[in-house]
């Protein structure tokens, strides 16, 4: 018989991580052209529709199947071969933990889109998502979070989604950038945030749902959940300050933007970690997100690459920080197994955990930027007309020019 505790927490984290994406929505949203408004939003709602579906048929068991270390078998097909009550013994019911995971295979997938907006088909997009869902998120989550995953059996360490979310959708998201190439008068036109209120109001529905997203992350309901959601505050408001003093120092005014950007990179850097390092090691964190995120966003304006939304800055740069630090910062008095797990800061045991988490980054990095790549690539060859809006359609705007309404409509 499941807990009913846990079990009702894992369903609250589930609709928790749920309201994330319409969160990104907003936050995306607000940050491009008023012309793209709709399509943007549209490009993160259809994430929660394909994805969904591609869940339930083959996703999850690709993901958590038994298979090899690589990739899952196809034994959990439809969720065939998923019990709906729970066994004796079982915290709560696996369908719980099947709903829960989907949150974050729909979320993923919709991080990249901040990479190409305003110029990405929707026609090839949702082709797109089944693609990406199926050939790059589901083998990187099931070698970190299967049982027999490799990465996890190396001994890598990602709580909550900052290799297999983070990473994984913020180095496919450059792909993406580099693929479709700039969008029409980048760096000679302005191409501020339409909304700012919009994007504030994105990244709170984001900090509120991250809370199920790290805190959710250990199924159950104990000390560690806590830990989780403490840390997750923690970080998130350090790299926010840190992100706006470095705007301050850098343009002489303290940006809202920036504000709400910064806050985003804690998120994402403290995931990863969320369930291993305490309060302190979460105000390193919070720092080093604010820090190298910021520097990574001036870096890539510097290099002329159009990720428009700054995905690989803010969620590859800052899953990666976050995986990094994981192996620095992980405390005994957080997590300790009485295995010596957790012991590992400053001994020689750190050294080691910094080494898997550094290779598990380097590998899953190396295989999401390049599968997507190549799925880009094929898609474009084979697609009548390839995968970018025309330039008359970008001009007009991917509102009118794909779906043919508009945000504001003046009366």
């Amino acid at each position: 018989m499941a807990d009913s505790g846990h079990t009702a927490w894992l369903l609250t984290a589930t609709a928790l991580v749920f309201f994330m994406t319409p969160g990104l929505a907003f936050f995306y949203g607000g940050l491009v052209r008023a012309k793209n408004l709709v399509n943007t939003i549209m490009l993160s709602f259809m994430s929660i529709a394909v994805v969904s579906i591609v869940w339930v048929l083959w996703g999850y068991s690709l993901a958590f199947g038994t298979g090899n270390a690589y990739i899952g078998d196809l034994s959990l097909l439809g969720l065939s071969g998923v019990p709906f009550a729970s066994g004796e013994g079982d915290a709560y019911p696996e369908l719980a933990f099947v709903s829960f995971q989907m949150m974050f295979a729909i979320i993923t997938p919709a991080l990249i889109t901040g990479a190409f907006a305003e110029r990405f088909q929707i026609k090839t997009y949702l082709i797109f998502l089944v693609l990406w869902s199926t050939l790059v998120y589901s083998p990187i989550t099931h070698w970190v979070w299967a049982e027999k995953g490799w990465l996890l059996e190396l001994g890598a360490l990602d709580f909550a989604g900052g290799t297999v979310v983070h990473i994984s959708s913020g180095f496919a998201a450059l792909a993406g950038a580099l693929v479709l190439g700039r969008r029409l008068g980048y760096g000679k036109v302005p191409m501020e945030p339409h909304n700012i209120p919009m994007v504030v109001l994105g990244a709170g529905i984001l900090w509120f749902g991250w809370f199920g997203f790290n805190a959710g992350s250990e199924v159950m309901v104990d000390g560690i959940t806590v830990s989780a959601w403490t840390v997750t505050n923690t970080a998130t408001g350090m790299a926010a300050v840190t992100w706006v003093l470095m705007s301050w120092a850098h343009t002489g005014k303290p940006s809202v933007v920036g504000a709400a950007s910064g806050a985003v990179a804690g998120l994402v850097a403290i995931t990863p970690a969320s369930g291993w390092v305490g309060p302190m090691a979460a105000i390193i964190i919070g720092i080093a997100a604010g820090t190298i995120c910021y520097a990574a966003i001036a870096f890539k304006s510097a290099r002329k690459w159009d990720d428009a939304l700054d995905v690989w800055g803010v969620h590859g740069m800052g899953g990666l920080t976050g995986a990094i630090l994981t192996g620095t910062l992980a405390s005994p008095h957080v997590w300790d197994t009485g295995d010596g797990i957790g012991a590992w800061t400053g001994t020689a045991e750190g050294m080691e955990q910094q080494a898997i988490s550094i290779i598990g980054a380097a590998i899953s990095i190396g295989y999401a930027f390049g599968v997507t790549i190549v799925i880009l690539k094929v898609m474009d060859a084979v697609w009548p007309g390839g995968i970018r809006v025309t330039p008359k359609e970008e001009e007009i705007g991917l509102d009118l020019a794909q779906h043919g309404e508009r945000a504001y409509v003046n009366e």
